[in-house]
């Protein structure tokens, strides 16, 4: 196969790890999903949709380039750590069209390929044989070519282990993901499980979307206090029960207020400070929800939040960044136990 034929394995979202025997489990890393090919003295990476990543990342080309080894393909993460921690927020900084910048970062904060699968080595298509096979190969690769960016992904087959990653990864992992070892690989299918890693914040509803008619509540914006007092929106949660946009509308009215956000205030422009119907209403600071959130970029919830409960118990002003968890520190990546 050629590297534009090729996709990668997806995984199905599941909400426990499997107890049968038979399986292997990855941490989910939080980065780049990237298929590396190298043919000759050509190197390509691939994203996820399969559009090519290589220019972003030069370092990461120059690297596979160096490799004693002519022909191979290889699954993996990019992951970038900066700044003590490993950012996402650096890694969509590399999209940029600006060559000159890009070959700038690369230099001031080089990426990390984190490999968790080989589909091809020195000539030999490994795609058809099973997953215990291809780990083989993949342990033997690193073994010579690895070092300190070129990385090789925990795995285990005793799901306790798996279940402690999701507990102690910090915010590097985005989860766990089971493979069945006797499985080939199988492009494009979603053929793995994963369980994605939740936590919980407690936030403070700064302000509301209406839905498209205008008589419910499509949304609900969620902020937290920083250590100045400032409240800053850092995300939103839209998992609000059909029957219950209106009923939550005619509380929120006469809750309607400015400035709701005293920091950073969601996109788009509020009636409150141009005069102009806006997208979002400000409310006074005095409800309370808890959600469910995975993932931490740039201060905010990459993602929508699920709505759990509301938090009448609790004053806004307890609501503080500090709940956000965020990436771990790369020192602290070995410390994932493993078999």
């Amino acid at each position: 196969m050629t590297p534009h034929e090729i996709a990668p394995m997806e995984a199905r979202l599941v909400t426990e790890l499997p107890e049968a025997g038979g399986w292997q489990f990855e941490p989910k890393w939080d980065g780049f999903r990237a298929l590396v090919f190298r043919r000759g003295g050509a190197v390509e990476i691939l994203s996820k949709s399969g559009k090519p990543l290589h220019r972003y990342f030069p370092e990461i080309v120059t690297m596979i380039e160096a490799l004693d080894c002519q022909d191979v393909t290889l699954d993996g993460e990019l992951i970038l750590p900066i700044g003590g921690i490993l950012s996402f927020d650096a890694l969509q900084a590399r999209l940029h069209p600006a060559p000159s910048r890009i070959r700038r970062l690369a230099r001031e904060t080089p990426a990390q390929l984190m490999l968790f699968d080989c589909l091809g080595l020195d000539g030999q298509d490994l795609i058809a044989t099973p997953l215990h096979e291809r780990r083989r190969h993949l342990e033997a690769f690193h073994r010579v070519h690895g070092g300190s960016a070129l990385l090789l992904s925990h795995s285990t087959q005793e799901i306790e282990i798996a279940r402690s990653w999701l507990g102690q990864g910090g915010g590097a992992l985005d989860g766990v993901v089971a493979k069945q070892l006797d499985e080939p690989y199988r492009p494009g299918e979603r053929a793995m499980l994963k369980v994605k890693q939740h936590r919980s914040a407690d936030c403070v509803v700064g302000g509301f979307r209406r839905t498209k008619e205008g008589d419910g509540v499509a949304s609900l914006l969620l902020g937290l206090y920083d250590d100045a007092g400032l409240l800053h929106h850092v995300g939103f949660t839209s998992g609000i029960a059909a029957g219950e946009r209106r009923p939550l509308l005619a509380t929120l009215e006469p809750l309607v207020a400015p400035p709701g956000f005293t920091g950073k205030a969601p996109g788009g422009a509020s009636r409150w400070n141009n005069g102009a119907e806006s997208a979002w209403e400000p409310l006074r600071a005095g409800l309370v929800v808890e959600v469910l959130y995975d993932q931490v970029t740039g201060e905010r919830f990459r993602h929508g939040t699920k709505l759990l409960r509301w938090r009448p118990d609790k004053a806004p002003t307890q609501c503080h960044m500090e709940q956000l968890v965020h990436p771990v520190r790369p020192a602290e990546l070995s410390t994932l136990k493993h078999a």
